[in-house]
Formats: structure tokens, C-alpha cells, sequence
């Protein structure tokens, strides 16, 4: 199997492992970072584990072979078909494409960061979610925070890039390609894959990310379980 086809329980095992919850045969990640679960296999030893790690107050998010049936006595409230992709390489930037002054985003940010998150939806941002991997953005000339984009799943050989969102004022501008770019090329620059994952169905989301020099390497289902 390759690392890719079982995202979540790869990076559990690996970047992840320190803020891990579980046993060895369900974790999820710290939900104070995350929804994310899997188990180590479709057996009922391992759903029944992972059952018992769905919040009673919250949701728990699986991907790929995790989310194909859901464990006993848990509700499915969102399935979903992703689309993963992959990029060996980045495509060059058009001319005509923004050059943004953008920084490094710390603690100072997080409050900003999920209060973008939150607006945008460009996926689950938890309260410390921003502190997975090194995120960057850009602020207006009012010193708000506009545009962002960062790192989420890691496990050897591969990162994720993921919280790439724009605020509404500020959509049309390139931001979020031009922020994709450096954040994939300090991966490509640590010698990992950079990789990502798009709602299948989101055409116009999948065509941006090709011109980035991504391309669809998989199909993979979500599961979202409440208690």
C-alpha cells in the first residue's frame, strides 16, 4: 500500500505521533489539533477501537480506507469523494501573477488564522491546528490577515499542504496560488512530495491546483462520524 492511501494513520505513526490518542489499533490525533482517525485495519477489533474514540460532543473525521463503512453505533453525518493529488514539481508562475509580501505566521496570528479558517471553510481548523507545520499569509494595509496557507499531514517523504484560504475581500488577486508555491517549494526543498486534498467534485478547485504543477493521484472517500 502506498503511505498515500492511508493518510491519516501515517501521519498518526509518524509527524503526528506526540499528539496521538489511542491504542494500536485506532488513534486519532489531539482534537485540540484535529478531527482526524484511523484504525489499523477493517477488522472488529480495530472499528470497535476506533468507535470509542468519536467525541461525545464533537465530530471525528476519517479518510481513505477507514471511511468506506462506518464503525458500530456511530452516525455518519458527511461522506465525501477527495481528490489527492501530488506534485513532483512546480509549475513555473506566470508573469502576470502577484508577487505578495507575505510572512511567517506565529502565535501572535492564531486567533486571526482560525477566524479566517472559520469564515472560508477550507477544511476542519481546530484552535491549534496552526501549530502542525509552519504556516504564511498575507495582511492588508489595515494589518489584517487576508490569505494564508500552510502544512498539515506529514509522514516520510511526503507533507501536506492544507488551510489555504482567502478572505472573501480579498479573492481575485492570486494570493492563494502564490502562497501555495512557497509552501510547496520548502517541501520539494526538504526532499518531500508535496500533496493535498480537494473535493472530487470541485472542478474549478482541481484545475487551479493543476496549474500549480499538482496532478490527481487518487481517489480517496471521507467519513465524517458524530457520536
Amino acid at each position: 500500500m502506498h503511505p498515500l492511501d492511508h493518510p491519516v494513520w501515517n501521519a498518526l505513526v509518524s509527524s503526528w505521533s506526540p499528539l496521538m490518542q489511542g491504542d494500536a489499533l485506532a488513534k486519532r490525533i489531539d482534537p485540540r489539533y484535529g478531527p482526524f482517525a484511523a484504525a489499523t485495519d477493517a477488522g472488529a477489533q480495530a472499528q470497535a477501537a476506533l468507535a470509542a474514540l468519536v467525541p461525545t460532543d464533537g465530530e471525528l473525521w476519517l479518510v481513505g480506507p477507514d471511511a468506506v463503512t462506518p464503525p458500530p453505533g456511530r452516525t455518519v453525518v458527511r461522506t465525501a469523494l477527495l481528490a489527492q493529488m501530488t506534485a513532483t514539481a512546480i509549475l513555473p508562475r506566470p508573469a502576470s501573477a502577484p508577487s505578495p509580501c507575505w510572512r511567517i505566521l506565529d502565535e501572535a496570528d492564531a486567533a486571526e488564522m482560525r477566524t479566517l479558517a472559520l469564515l472560508t471553510k477550507p477544511g476542519p481548523f481546530h484552535p491549534l491546528t496552526h501549530r502542525l507545520g509552519r504556516f504564511i499569509g498575507v495582511h492588508d494595509a489595515d494589518g489584517r490577515l487576508v490569505a494564508m496557507a500552510g502544512e498539515r499531514m506529514r509522514m516520510p517523504g511526503f507533507a501536506e499542504v492544507s488551510g489555504v484560504c482567502t478572505h472573501p475581500d480579498a479573492r481575485g488577486r492570486g494570493y492563494a496560488g502564490a502562497l501555495m508555491r512557497i509552501v510547496m517549494q520548502a517541501m520539494l526543498d526538504r526532499g518531500e512530495t508535496p500533496f493535498l486534498h480537494a473535493y472530487a467534485s470541485h472542478d474549478k478547485t482541481i484545475a487551479l491546483y493543476e496549474t500549480l504543477g499538482f496532478n490527481v493521484r487518487a481517489q480517496l472517500p471521507m467519513m465524517v462520524l458524530t457520536a
